[in-house]
């Protein structure tokens, strides 16, 4: 019968401790670490638990709770008579009841003899001994490599060889590791076999079986730590004291109630701070609350993060991550939409409205023109100008909320149950995978609430743009004295109340915190749903994956980074509508153009009273070229004399990014009129 590995195990047998000696190895000596618990038993042998199951010709015949952890008496009896035949190869004594397992080899030894011998026992398996000769040994590098460095065993700290030994183990799974026998024993059988592992990496299977191998014994229990009279008695007992600067209850800080003002919140980093809820003045129970500590750490050591995630991805270049991001198409698949330019939103939520859109697949865009009659194939790339107008009606929707380069996400309550910034995010993720252009009007705010996650954030007051929340904030800002920041957080109590902001404030260096509060509360918190939502969208097709991943490449094409406007860029933004058919109004606009064009080089050169933001304000209302282009592409017009109204300014028409140019006789006359048309709109002049 083949023998089991023995167990600890409850038995109903009486145990009676003596000073008798071990019936295998005739030696008084009582120690657990090296030999196991030595113990008398009511069928009077004395006994040490290592010799016991490491006897070479005794198997276990009987159950856990029969005999001696299984074995039984008589069979015990029949092996110690077997072993009064066999001498010791190390003490020249009979009794040696344990031999080598290699076939070949003849050597018989006493557990104790095989430990002074440094002969290897493994406690697993089939409870094979190997004497000195046939031990296993570890394979490491070889010694020249360990002989200039210095090290500790990860167990003591003490200094230890970095020479493979009997006295010297190497761990597995972690290469520059080496540890003592002794101090890994008493590791072993202090953790047991659910606890033991690796000090420096916890790698548990690894480190095991090889410990396992090298003759360790690692027993089948719980942790010494565990087994402790009340072990886990303090994860019983609850953090209850409020700790803010100044409480507000009677009956002292560590009065609290299950229910009511007196209700204690911890703080859910550290959960060792705690405050009421009158103290802090929250209306219920906040399971997000943070300590001051806590929140000072979280804030510095995000920061950091992001430092450290762009210092680690910023070397891979965007085009490479974009091109493995556009092998996933699949050229075999095609999804084909028809779509009219005037209702493109529309038109890509009936595509997938009546089918399930495959993100992979091939995109085929046909439009029609506005009756929807027939196709409109005078497009060099469709797909390119597809994602372009759904990302331009994604930018302008109610979706989004800021300017047109920084926008943050709105709260639209229908969206939300409509799954628009689902559709939202899916659209960013296929247009960038496609090939179409970048998204780029998001805010930093947005972006990283993306890359690093909601908490990492820090908005801005930039992020804002309602005037009532701008006007609340720049007041509590402003305040010079402690007494006019309260008057204001009182004034304000019910918003702040709302937004989870609302605390005593005991000094005047609290509005920064409650600005910053307000900030998050209204940038993030207040658009927590659709920001989920949105972020969901945009896993398609592994592209959050890759943001987070490497986001100093991809905020290029995320965020607005505007570039500084010249002439040339300026001429090549503005598309020129002649007049048709009149030769004579085509020789004053081509005359007219020249004035332009000299006019865009002195404003370059500093010679000109405007400058481009000016200008482009003037004709389309933004003050820089948004990422996805303007839409429609800004023109230039002429304004011919009609009859006797003669046109001498500039005028515009921001909603068709038109800009219209005057009629005027000499370039003289046409900068003093763009000059004082602009200086007067844009400066108020």
């Amino acid at each position: 019968m083949k023998r089991e590995r023995a167990r600890f195990c409850s038995k109903s047998m009486h145990i009676v401790f003596g000073l008798a000696a071990c019936a295998f190895c005739r030696r008084n000596d009582d120690c657990p670490e090296k030999y196991g618990k030595k113990e008398t038993y009511d069928c009077g042998i004395t006994l040490h638990y290592y010799c016991l199951i490491m006897s070479s010709g005794l198997y276990q015949r009987g159950k856990e709770n029969e005999g001696i952890y299984g074995f039984l008496p008589v069979d015990i009896k029949k092996e110690l008579h077997r072993a009064t035949k066999i001498t010791c190869n190390v003490c020249r004594k009979r009794g040696a009841s344990i031999g080598c397992t290699v076939a070949k080899c003849r050597k018989s030894f006493h557990f104790p003899c095989g430990v002074a011998k440094q002969c290897i026992f493994q406690f697993t398996g089939q409870f094979a001994s190997y004497c000195w000769e046939h031990k296993p040994v570890q394979k490491v590098a070889p010694a020249a490599k360990w002989a200039n460095s210095s090290h500790a065993c990860a167990v003591c700290l003490e200094s230890i060889d970095t020479l493979p030994s009997y006295d010297v183990l190497k761990s597995p799974c972690c290469k520059n590791t080496w540890l003592h026998r002794q101090c890994v024993q008493y590791q072993a059988l202090s953790a047991g076999m659910f606890f033991f592992r690796c000090t420096i990496c916890s790698n548990k299977d690894e480190f095991q079986q090889e410990m396992l191998r090298m003759g360790i014994h690692v027993p089948e229990k719980d942790a010494s730590w565990e087994l402790e009279e009340n072990a886990y008695q303090e994860l019983l007992q609850r953090y209850q004291r409020c700790d803010v600067r100044k409480c507000l209850c009677k009956n002292g800080r560590e009065y609290a109630e299950t229910e009511g003002k007196w209700d204690i919140v911890l703080c859910k980093y550290c959960g060792s701070s705690g405050t009421h809820l009158a103290c802090s003045t929250l209306v219920r129970c906040l399971q997000d609350w943070e300590c001051p500590e806590c929140r000072a750490i979280v804030h510095k050591s995000g920061m950091l993060f992001w430092k450290y995630l762009a210092f680690i991805n910023y070397d891979l270049p965007i085009a490479d991550i974009l091109e493995d991001l556009r092998s996933q198409i699949n050229l075999k698949i095609i999804t084909t939409f028809n779509v009219d330019k005037n209702n493109i939103w529309d038109g890509y939520l009936k595509k997938i409205r009546y089918k399930d859109l495959n993100p992979a697949s091939t995109i085929c865009v046909k439009f029609l023109d506005h009756d929807r009659q027939r196709e409109v194939d005078d497009l060099e790339n469709p797909c390119n100008e597809f994602f372009s107008l759904l990302l331009h009606n994604l930018q302008n929707s109610t979706l989004f909320e800021g300017s047109a380069t920084s926008k943050n996400l709105n709260l639209d309550s229908r969206a939300l149950r409509w799954g628009r910034y689902f559709e939202a995010g899916r659209v960013f993720a296929m247009s960038i995978v496609h090939g179409g252009r970048s998204p780029g009007f998001l805010s930093t705010t947005l972006f990283n609430c993306l890359a690093y996650g909601p908490e990492m954030a820090e908005p801005t007051i930039e992020d804002v743009k309602h005037f009532d929340l701008l006007q609340k904030i720049g007041k509590i800002k402003g305040s010079s004295t402690l007494e006019e920041l309260k008057m204001y957080v009182k004034e304000y109590a019910d918003y702040l109340s709302i937004a989870g902001c609302l605390r005593p404030v005991w000094s005047l260096g609290d509005k920064e915190m409650l600005v910053k509060d307000m900030l998050t509360f209204h940038v993030i918190n207040r658009v927590r749903s659709p920001f989920e939502r949105f972020r969901e969208g945009l896993k398609f097709l592994g592209v959050l994956e890759n943001i987070q991943k490497y986001p100093e490449a991809f905020v290029e094409l995320f965020c607005h980074r505007p570039k500084k406007l010249t002439s040339e860029i300026f001429e090549k933004l503005f598309s020129i509508k002649y007049s048709q058919d009149k030769k004579n109004r085509n020789n004053q606009e081509s005359r007219i153009i020249r004035f332009w064009k000299e006019y865009l080089g002195e404003i370059e050169g500093g010679k000109a009273a405007a400058s481009f933001e000016e200008i482009l304000t003037f004709a389309t209302g933004d003050n820089a070229v948004p990422s996805i282009s303007f839409h429609p592409n800004p023109t230039i017009e002429f304004m011919h004399a009609d009859g006797k109204i003669q046109y001498r300014f500039p005028t515009a028409q921001m909603r068709q990014n038109c800009l219209k140019l005057p009629m005027s006789k000499t370039y003289k006359a046409f900068k003093e009129s763009m000059d004082f048309a602009i200086y007067a709109t844009m400066r108020g002049g």
